[in-house]
């Protein structure tokens, strides 16, 4: 199975966006879940839009903006939280199978605020049948907490993220059995990341290697942007998006 996140840029009209994905060859959708970044509200109807163009929704990932603020004892602390917990509640309503969170990066270190916090999120998941995946940035100290803390958090491996990241371990070889979800994009172009795959320099046997290794056998899921390729046409975007994400599932089966 391939996926794609949904809001990958072009000024187009949503159904259509679904129809052209499905179009490509792509299978499911990873979709963003809030009106930030100029998206408005229409996020909410995009469950239903990408399923009546034959596509299965992946995840829902959860607002960044205020990522830093889940161990602070005050209202932007209990606000973050209680947004996080409403994003556990879409994901049952709207039957998203699993919730992309970023933890605080590591200059914000998880305190024991903001573990409990974390704990109350991991056990309303549980009750509502949603799972975690605590996605790797400049966080993998609090993402390493974390994981070994909660054993039913799983990991969503952004592999650019990763090669940018000097101080990360080896989070595919430490916890490759729990990954949940995929971001695969590359590191090249102007803002060095979200560039189609192979069009940077990130080692990809080896990731997809490592991938192949741990036994995951979930979606091979892309998380590109236009950056950089805004005179591609989308129906050019998302054909040469689809080719590689085929690529990368050929050498992880290797």
């Amino acid at each position: 199975m391939t996926s794609i996140y949904n809001a990958f840029g072009y000024a187009i009209d949503w159904q259509e966006r679904y129809r052209l994905i499905k179009a490509a060859g792509f299978d499911g959708v990873m979709l963003w879940w809030s009106d930030g970044f100029g998206r408005g509200p229409g996020y909410r109807e995009d469950p239903e839009r990408a399923r009546n163009a034959g596509l299965v929704v992946e995840n829902f990932h959860a607002p960044v903006q205020w990522q830093n603020d889940l161990s602070l004892n005050n209202q932007a602390g209990e606000s973050l939280f209680e947004l996080y917990s409403q994003c556990v509640r879409d994901g049952a309503e709207y039957q998203a199978p699993a919730l992309v969170i970023h933890l605080p990066n590591d200059e914000f270190p998880l305190n024991n605020l903001g573990m409990e916090r974390l704990e109350r999120l991991v056990d309303l998941a549980g009750k509502l049948g949603v799972k975690l995946a605590m996605e790797n940035i400049f966080n993998t100290r609090n993402l390493c907490k974390a994981l070994d803390s909660f054993p039913s958090l799983g990991l969503c491996f952004d592999s650019c993220h990763f090669a940018n990241d000097p101080e990360a371990p080896d989070l595919l070889r430490m916890y490759g059995k729990r990954l949940m979800a995929l971001h695969l994009h590359d590191n090249g172009g102007g803002r060095g990341q979200h560039q189609l795959p192979f069009d940077g320099n990130i080692d990809w046997p080896r990731i997809m290697g490592e991938i192949g290794e741990a036994g995951y056998s979930g979606p091979i899921s892309l998380e590109p942007m236009n950056w950089g390729y805004e005179d591609m046409d989308i129906k050019e975007f998302l054909r040469l998006a689809y080719e590689r994400a085929v690529k990368l599932k050929n050498i992880g089966s290797r």
